[in-house]
């Protein structure tokens, strides 16, 4: 077979994924969207909640939990995804809180541990400056000082300008839609879709 048609071949196969890949960072943007219209208290209190598909009080949540319930929005369930992982992984999960095992409440809560599971099994994609980099459906971490870190969803919303997309976040005032990509130094950059665990 000619070259050219093995790379149209190729491509074929590939296109089918593309798509999906694409159509599920669309409906990751839109649940992100969703949920700017849920008012939310920001609070960082440790709750005791539901296994699997637990969350803390509907009128409550912190930076990570935009990100639990936009997945949940499409059936996926990061705090048992997450449990789970870190129950077979433990010592491959960040050791800052001085836990022994895992803790089905607040470990999918806590930024480091969703950067370690995405690194695990979503897509690890380029930190830079440029806004073409950051596409809705993207995941995106911050460091905001002090080594405090914070999460968010870029969303299908350009900025004023129409230079960036926005990013859907919780960083005090509720789940909001912001320009503030490059408000933060970036630490993580990440797409993550279910099956891409299922290795």
């Amino acid at each position: 077979m000619p070259l050219k048609n093995y790379l149209l071949y190729g491509l074929l196969l590939l296109t089918p994924l593309a798509f999906a890949q694409t159509d599920f960072a669309r409906q990751l943007s839109d649940a992100a969207l969703k949920l700017t219209a849920q008012k939310v208290e920001y609070d960082p209190a440790y709750f005791t909640i539901a296994y699997p598909n637990g969350d803390v009080p509907k009128n409550k949540g912190v930076c990570t939990d935009v990100i639990i319930r936009a997945y949940r929005l499409l059936s996926v369930d990061l705090q048992k995804e997450v449990h789970e992982d870190i129950k077979n992984n433990f010592k491959k999960y960040p050791n800052k809180w001085g836990l022994t095992k895992p803790d089905k409440n607040i470990d999918h809560r806590r930024v480091p541990n969703l950067m370690t599971f995405f690194t695990r099994y979503g897509l690890v994609k380029t930190i830079s400056d440029k806004p073409e980099d950051y596409i809705p459906g993207d995941i995106v971490c911050w460091n905001l000082g002090g080594n405090v870190t914070h999460i968010g969803i870029v969303v299908d919303k350009k900025s004023s300008d129409g230079k960036r997309y926005m990013i859907v976040h919780n960083i005090g005032a509720g789940q909001v839609l912001e320009d503030c990509l490059f408000s933060y130094k970036i630490i993580g950059h990440y797409t993550y879709k279910k099956q891409n665990a299922e290795k």
